[in-house]
């Protein structure tokens, strides 16, 4: 019998039903969407922050110190390096699936042909290496820096023979010495003296204007540093820091067990930087924070603007079942009085009505759902090309949303209900 009502209700009601269900669906589309995208926006939004450049830098003990004492970033000091053989250590590290990219540098000071001093730069362009772990990688500055405008040219291709005697020049050293792609450098180092193709003019908007850029191994060659480098530049996917993270970069030996255990196994920034520091022999790892705040506070905001859109879209939602439900209640409000006055309690009838809210609300939320994946596919490919991945959570969240929404949006007309007397309604009072 009960049923046989509620069915009877659906089919009478169609209208009614169909705009309900049509406007938990709305409901429930946008709190898809946005959770989605909320639970997905951290990888992408490190993801495009990535393109600015790294986010971790390393360098050796030594030049840290005399950064501290003399209050100059990037200060560097004869002697003080790092070893390049303990570079695929890095992605050795738990949180070694978190760094996307990094790459060595070398610096050496080379002379002109024509007596000029320059930095000559070493590092890594497009480098293939084996892991210890036996996985490959495929990094350097060509996706770090890229950035970076070809000008004239192109980029060094390391898995091109011949590589090693290619250079690319900075656009300001390229126009004060008249450099241009296809000559020939002589550059002169402390050790030995190269002679470099110039493959690509290209233009940073920064200090690497005025430098040259070459291989690693050439670098290396010009100053007699052959298995050394002077720091390290790591593009890492990090958490944004909290109370915790800021405590432990200042002394981890000052949290507790269970906070260092937190801190450690959570993907701050500052927890990457020490790890890293527990394979790189004599190395202080530090985050460029210019870039790791503006990661946390960027991701931060977007979350929130993603959680107001939701709880904004759920009170609308709340609001029209609440007159939707109230006009249907008002509409039967006959045969709820004939129910009562034939002997039916408030509790069954109260039943009966929500039953029906849920089953409409249970068929709009369905089509809410796949509606609000497909709009959170276009968002993604719209600001981050690329497509948002489904999280299994999202479905038991938009659930319990859409049920309570429907509940709350039903009380008005549920209290209408308890207070239909079935005297004064058979009566047309």
């Amino acid at each position: 019998m009960f049923l046989r009502m509620i069915r009877g209700a659906l089919f009478r009601q169609w209208k009614k039903m169909i705009m309900i269900a049509f406007t938990i669906a709305l409901g429930a589309s946008l709190a898809t969407a946005m959770l989605s995208v909320m639970l997905d926006v951290g990888d992408k939004v490190n993801q495009e922050l990535k393109t600015y450049g790294a986010n971790i830098t390393v360098v050796p003990k030594e030049a840290s110190v005399i950064d501290e004492l003399y209050d100059v970033e990037g200060a560097s000091t004869s002697g003080a390096y790092l070893k390049e053989d303990e570079l695929g250590k890095i992605k050795t590290i738990f949180w070694a699936f978190n760094i996307v990219d990094y790459t060595p540098f070398i610096r050496a000071t080379g002379t002109l042909a024509d007596g000029s001093s320059a930095t000559v730069v070493g590092s890594w362009f497009n480098h293939h290496m084996e892991l210890p772990t036996g996985e490959t990688l495929d990094t350097g500055i060509t996706s770090l820096r890229s950035w970076w405008e070809i000008t004239e040219g192109k980029w060094m291709d390391e898995q091109v023979s011949g590589h090693a005697n290619e250079a690319m020049v900075g656009a300001a050293l390229a126009e004060k010495e008249n450099i241009h792609a296809g000559d020939t450098l002589q550059i002169k180092g402390e050790k030995n003296e190269v002679d470099f193709t110039v493959v690509g003019i290209f233009d940073a908007g920064g200090d690497e204007d005025e430098q040259i850029f070459t291989s690693l191994a050439s670098s290396q060659r010009l100053s007699g540093l052959d298995g050394w480098i002077d720091s390290i530049e790591v593009s890492a996917l990090t958490t944004p820091d909290n109370e915790l993270a800021q405590k432990a970069a200042k002394d981890p030996s000052s949290l507790t067990v269970s906070q260092y255990e937190t801190w450690y196994c959570t993907a701050y920034v500052s927890s990457i930087c020490y790890q890293i520091q527990e394979v790189i022999t004599d190395s202080v790892a530090s985050p460029v924070r210019q870039v790791a705040e503006s990661e946390g506070s960027i991701l931060e905001k977007t979350q929130l603007l993603m959680v107001m859109i939701t709880i904004l879209s759920l009170i609308g939602s709340a609001l029209g079942i609440c007159n939707l439900v109230t006009a249907s209640v008002m509409e039967r409000s006959n045969e709820i009085g004939l129910l009562k006055a034939i002997g039916s309690q408030n509790n069954s009838i109260t039943a009966l009505v929500l039953t029906e809210i849920v089953i409409t609300a249970v068929v709009g939320g369905m089509i809410g759902f796949f509606v609000g994946f497909g709009f959170s596919q276009i968002i993604g490919h719209t600001v981050f090309s690329s497509s948002i991945t489904m999280r299994p959570m999202v479905i038991p969240i938009v659930a319990l949303l859409v049920i309570a929404v429907t509940l709350l949006g039903s009380i008005p007309a549920i209290r209408m209900l308890l207070r239909l007397r079935p005297a004064e309604v058979l009566h047309g009072r």
